[in-house]
């Protein structure tokens, strides 16, 4: 039976400090027992609209790199990159790459630019498609990713505590309609001057809507399951 073990972590973020929450990234990785470690929107910089962009090859990333050589895992993490983009970064124990650049930014992120169009990763012949934040309202962005096939929809958000809600009900209506698993990594804490708190209550959702696993809105918590493809509507 096909499995894959799926933690969602919401780290405390330090403004602007890559090394600072890189440190806390690898403590999340080694902490978490997963095969997959997903993290929020931007929780390389924090939620900083002018947060200098991040290359793969920064060497602040190298705690977090070690942190998945030592464990085998792979780490999905948010930071601003050239284009600019509001991105995911898939680092593993050979180090990171841009995997991911958010298609539908918020108007209020003008400074970045909309991504090329939906990816899909594959994990342990695992496919998971990827978003970021608003793309997860998008019906038309799940749709598309879901063409890909996929097996997961994965996405790091920032949400203010009050859209948690939201945040679930979104997962909850990508997981019934296209018969996959859902996870969400919601950032918990402070997040960069416009969030001077957040949503926290990251999540797992079954394909049949149910939550699999869901985190309280504390800063540092961890939530995991275990993601078996029986489950799935398209096996």
């Amino acid at each position: 039976m096909r499995s894959l073990v799926i933690a969602v972590a919401q780290p405390p973020v330090h403004a602007l400090d890559i090394a600072a929450n890189a440190t806390r990234h690898a403590a999340a990785v080694r902490a978490s027992a997963a095969r997959l470690v997903v993290f929020p929107e931007l929780s390389l910089t924090g939620y900083d609209l002018t947060a200098p962009l991040v290359s793969a090859d920064d060497p602040r990333l190298r705690p977090l790199i070690d942190a998945c050589a030592a464990t085998d895992t792979i780490a999905l993490a948010g930071a601003p990159v050239a284009g600019p983009h509001i991105a995911t970064l898939m680092i593993d124990g050979e180090g990171a790459r841009v995997v991911y650049r958010k298609v539908n930014p918020h108007h209020t992120e003008s400074r970045f630019a909309a991504g090329p169009g939906p990816e899909v990763i594959e994990v342990d012949g695992w496919r998971l498609g990827l978003g970021i934040c608003r793309d997860t309202g998008v019906e038309q962005h799940a749709a598309t990713t879901a063409a890909l096939g996929m097996d997961a929809y994965i996405a790091g958000v920032v949400d203010h505590p009050a859209d948690d809600v939201v945040l679930a009900e979104r997962a909850r209506k990508i997981s019934q309609e296209y018969g996959v698993w859902v996870a969400v990594a919601s950032c918990a804490g402070a997040s960069g001057p416009e969030y001077p708190e957040t949503a926290g209550r990251s999540g797992i959702w079954a394909p049949d809507g149910s939550v699999a696993a869901r985190a309280s809105r504390t800063v540092g918590e961890i939530a995991r399951a275990t993601l078996y493809a029986e489950k799935l509507a398209r096996v």
